[in-house]
């Protein structure tokens, strides 16, 4: 089996059935041993220095989250353990507000995801995505009326009588994609990222496309390459910051020539493997991060583990 990408790991039995059971649901949530995860402006509570890991609060703290916050989610069970998450994000006070404040920090997902087990960092990519899309989603796309939390966080209903539209997460498919030529690859950058760092070019898709069509629309829109032949497909990543599915690919184009619109990106440029396997990861050239898909693309293919 392929390995997974990171947060594509989640151990949790989603448990659908339970979703929509309000009493099984309602018990979980005042049982003792039900384990809630705390976001709070969209940072998880972290605990560990050199070793990391999410907390998971239990016993009455965990029961007072889940009744005094109104932005919770059931995200599922693991030994049969109904696993919980709560967005604290109205709270300014932590301190004051919060009586597991003083446990480890609150840290971004992003800033810390390789250092923690795969596994926990999936269910808590899981959970992030799932929590934002509640706090973003408090009103009706149709109507404009207020919409309220249903099915265990996984649901949002209108509350007009006139509409009752049922709203569901969000999950925006992107493309990703690792372009060669011989000995090759093709890296681009944007502005706002760290000096020396480029990655994969990437888009998202457009109405009525495919996803091979999406790659070869980016690709020449972006950096003017054209393809020789059909972009291959490798695997996909969750990336829930806030709400997209990373589909990754590679291709080969049918030559080295560029014409980068600078509109889209800031540069794009052609590395040699010998260049990236010596990369010095710093202002010169560095490569993206280690949880991204992104870089999973690129040291595939400089370990020639790729279906090119």
């Amino acid at each position: 089996m392929t390995q997974l990408n990171y947060y594509a790991d989640v151990p949790l039995d989603r448990v659908d059935s339970l979703r929509h059971d309000a009493d099984g649901l309602m018990r979980l949530r005042t049982d003792l041993s039900s384990r809630v995860l705390v976001l709070w402006q969209d940072k998880h509570q972290i605990v560990g220095d050199e070793r990391l890991s999410p907390i998971w609060h239990t016993g009455n703290t965990a029961q007072n989250l889940l009744s005094e916050n109104q932005n919770w989610v059931f995200l599922g069970r693991e030994n049969n353990i109904a696993h919980f998450a709560v967005d604290i994000s109205h709270i300014e006070d932590l301190k004051k507000h919060f009586h597991g404040a003083h446990e480890g920090q609150f840290m971004d997902l992003r800033s810390i995801g390789p250092l923690l087990d795969r596994r926990q960092s999936a269910t808590m990519a899981y959970a992030r995505g799932l929590l934002f899309w509640n706090r973003q989603s408090r009103f009706c796309g149709k109507c404009g009326h207020p919409t309220k939390h249903s099915s265990g966080g996984h649901i949002r209903k209108c509350t007009n009588d006139k509409c009752k539209t049922d709203h569901f997460p969000r999950t925006d498919p992107a493309i990703i994609v690792l372009v060669v030529h011989d000995n090759d690859c093709l890296l681009g950058r944007q502005k706002i990222w760290p000096k020396g760092m480029r990655s994969t070019l990437a888009g998202f898709l457009e109405p009525g496309e495919t996803l091979e069509q999406t790659v070869a629309r980016e690709l020449e829109e972006e950096a003017g390459v054209k393809l020789d032949g059909s972009p291959i497909y490798q695997h996909s990543q969750p990336w829930p910051f806030p709400s997209s599915l990373m589909i990754g690919f590679y291709a080969r184009a049918i030559d080295k020539t560029l014409n980068v619109n600078t509109e889209e990106i800031e540069s794009a440029d052609w590395f040699s493997r010998e260049q990236l396997i010596h990369s010095p990861e710093n202002e010169i050239l560095r490569l993206p991060r280690q949880d991204s898909i992104a870089r999973r693309l690129i040291d595939d293919w400089l370990s020639n583990r790729t279906s090119l």
